[in-house]
Parts: C-alpha cells; structure tokens; sequence
C-alpha cells in the first residue's frame, strides 16, 4: 500500500493569513470558468485516514496524545474506506492558534481520494461523507469561479484561518488545480 503525502496548499495572491514561508498561488487561470468549491480552512493537523492506516501530514510521524481522538474515530470507520482509498481532514482536538467552541466532530474532512490518486469530485465526496456520518468545514461558496466574489469573502480571523478553494470535478494528484503557483 502507498501511502500519500497531503500537499501544502498554497494561499491566493490576496490572501491576508500569508508568510514569508508559505506558497502562493499567482496563476489562477486553472479555476476560471470551472465550477468550485469553497469551504473555511480549520486550524489543525492536516490527518489522512486509510482502511489500514492514518497518518498527519508526515507519513512517518510518531505518535502524540492529541492524535488519540482520531486514531480512535479511524477504528469505527476503516472498515467502510475502500482499499487504497483515504479521506483527508483536518484533525481539530489539540487547540493551534485558533481556540474553536463547540466543533461538530474533533475531524472535518475535506477530501476523498481512490486508489488511482483521483480526487473525487465534490458531489460524490460529501455524499460519501454523508454515509459515514462525517463533517466536513463550512461551505462558503459553491459555484463557477468569480474572483470578485471571493476577495470579497468575509473572513473573521479570531475564529478562521481563511478559506480554500478546489475544483468541484474530480482532479489527479499529479495535475492538482494549485500545482502551478
């Protein structure tokens, strides 16, 4: 089994939460005239969950308390992930910069992914979502790109990092929207 590595993702251009060590995204031309998808970023550890493994961002990480919670919801529902699939989230129980009251689930998944590397595309990845009774990050926008709209977003940054933005239709690892920042 192969085991993925979640990639940095990168902030748009306007992006108020940007330093000097994250990534931009200067080419947006991938998102124009696509339909997208735009949910809150939640503050966290960026957690993959496969039907034999879960891991944070590092593949290798060891082990820490404020894993517990995740490594115990991952054992009620690996057995509903299909071989070689994995379900990406944010894992929320250790408080990062942002203190957050009253969480849904101490998880908020954000992405599914098959055995082929395919990001599955959004429709089909909240229904799944939906079967195993998993909680995904506010949606805050859903429709064809609109630049305008989205650097109008309003973010309160005492309770949010921000908001990311993917492709609603399914995409490959290797052609990511943001892999041309």
């Amino acid at each position: 089994m192969n085991y993925v590595k979640y990639p940095r993702t990168p902030h748009l251009p306007w992006s108020l939460g940007c330093t000097s060590d994250d990534i931009v995204c200067i080419d947006l031309n991938h998102f124009k005239g696509k339909q997208v998808v735009v949910t809150e970023k939640m503050d966290g550890e960026n957690t993959s969950l496969y039907r034999d493994y879960i891991h944070a961002r590092s593949i290798d990480g060891h082990h820490h308390p404020s894993r517990d919670w995740v490594k115990r919801f991952h054992g009620s529902i690996a057995h509903e992930i299909p071989q070689g699939w994995r379900i990406c989230g944010e894992n929320l129980y250790a408080q990062h910069s942002i203190r957050y009251e009253d969480l849904p689930s101490y998880f908020m998944a954000f992405s599914l992914w098959d055995e082929n590397n395919q990001c599955l595309d959004w429709q089909t990845t909240v229904e799944y979502f939906g079967m195993l009774s998993m909680i995904s990050p506010t949606l805050l926008y859903k429709g064809l790109w609109d630049e305008s709209l989205l650097r109008d977003l309003s973010i309160n940054t005492a309770v949010s990092e921000g908001f990311v933005v993917r492709l609603a239709e399914s995409f490959h690892y290797s052609i990511r929207p943001w892999s041309n920042y």
